[in-house]
């Protein structure tokens, strides 16, 4: 094979790689975009809710609810919902949590995208997502949404690590060596997507540690600015 001739197979063999790695590039981005999309005129209002496995979310955001006016959507309720449901999406979820392991960016936002779809409201508390970078970009990408803010409870490991032991929801995931394989994905996961958000301004870091009460008098501070301006 000559020189010239050597040239042109690999210019083609090089058009063909970056062929394919287009398609399937661009069929994957197709696939996520057709599983769920925003109906064009409903413009909602998202806040990211963040933090380590119990470190009081769910709690605060019933409070958020009961005095903002905020629908509150737990990615962790849809999910344990759909494993309920009795489906196949809901089998590997069941054991993908049972592995420690963070569940498919499509399937939580299609999920998250239908709740949101069959509420009448226009404010939502997304609870518990994204976990990862990998999440806030496909939510992004998919909804054409990025958060109002993020509110990030900050909690110690050992603390919540006593608080999930202490409770009794006859969660599955509750024992001990679950809740240490959720820190671990939490660490390597969820805090790059806080450090994003951060480099941006819209982390609102709340101290969780403190009693019920006096850490929703921290967060009502960081809603009440919001509110006031919605009703002015």
């Amino acid at each position: 094979m000559g020189l010239q001739q050597l040239h042109c197979e690999i210019r083609y063999r090089f058009s063909r790689f970056a062929g394919c790695m287009y398609q399937q590039q661009h069929q994957e981005r197709t696939e996520i975009r057709g599983a769920v999309s925003l109906p064009t005129n409903k413009k909602v209002t998202v806040v990211f809710v963040l933090g380590g496995p119990g470190s009081g979310k769910g709690t605060q955001c019933t409070n958020i609810v009961e005095h903002f006016g905020y629908t509150h959507l737990s990615a962790g309720d849809l999910l344990r919902a759909e494993i309920k449901s009795g489906s196949e999406n809901g089998t590997m979820i069941s054991n993908m949590i049972k592995e420690g392991k963070i569940v498919p960016s499509e399937v939580t936002i299609k999920l998250l995208q239908r709740a949101i779809q069959e509420n009448g409201n226009d404010k939502f508390l997304i609870d518990g997502f994204p976990r990862n970078e990998e999440n806030r970009a496909a939510f992004e990408l998919v909804t054409g949404i990025e958060p109002e803010f993020v509110l990030f409870f900050d909690c110690p490991e050992a603390e919540m690590e006593k608080r999930l032991l202490g409770r009794n929801q006859g969660r599955e995931d509750d024992n001990i060596e679950t809740i240490r394989k959720r820190f671990n994905v939490y660490m390597e996961s969820s805090l790059p997507v806080i450090e994003y958000y951060n480099s941006k301004g819209k982390v609102r870091k709340i101290d969780a540690v403190k009693p019920v009460g006096e850490v929703f008098e921290a967060v009502k501070a960081v809603f009440a600015p919001a509110n006031e301006k919605v009703a002015a």
